[in-house]
Order: structure tokens, then sequence, then C-alpha cells
């Protein structure tokens, strides 16, 4: 079998599984890791103002 042998349709289990893993992926990312990100993006940035000011 060649790698340009045409292939059988993918199985609907597979797309089912793919379509959450997916859902998952877009929720972790979106829901969960963003607002942490902003978190420290926010201290981060409400540190170094703190510092210019003590700097001067």
């Amino acid at each position: 079998m060649s790698a340009t042998a045409e292939k059988g349709p993918v199985p609907l289990r597979y797309w089912v599984l793919w379509s959450g893993i997916l859902g998952a992926a877009i929720v972790v990312f979106y829901v969960l890791l963003t607002p942490i990100w902003l978190g420290i993006r926010a201290l981060a940035w409400i540190a170094e103002l703190g510092s210019r000011r003590r700097g001067r």
C-alpha cells in the first residue's frame, strides 16, 4: 500500500473524539489560561509602575 493510496472514510467515533478534544482545548485555553495570563501581566504592570515611582 503506497502513501498516496485512497483511504476509506473516517469513522464517526474519531470525528466525535476529535471534536471533544478540540472543544476541551479551547475551553482550557480561553477560559482558564487567558485570565491567568492577563492577571500575571496586570501584576507585572502594577509592579513596574511602583518601581518607577520609587525610582524618582
